[in-house]
């Protein structure tokens, strides 16, 4: 079972390893969902886990991206 990621070591994380994080979040979801569908899911309080986590992560990707855009609107002005 995979553990929680709390947001001070995802904000230790660079974009690609966020990216990757995203990707790996999102895949555990369909599982779980796939495994909750065929009625083979034990721990059903791990979907809404698992969806703060991509939430999570998403929030951080979009923070850095408004940050490297008000960081260049900066440089322009």
């Amino acid at each position: 079972m995979a553990r929680r990621i709390h947001l001070e070591e995802l904000r230790t994380l660079n974009d690609l390893e966020l990216a990757h994080k995203l990707s790996e979040a999102k895949e555990e979801l369909f599982n779980l969902r796939f495994q909750l569908a065929t009625g083979q899911l034990d721990n059903t309080a791990r979907i809404p886990q698992v969806r703060r986590e991509i939430a999570r992560v998403s929030s951080l990707i979009r923070e850095r991206e408004i940050a490297a855009a008000e960081a260049l609107e900066k440089t322009r002005s």
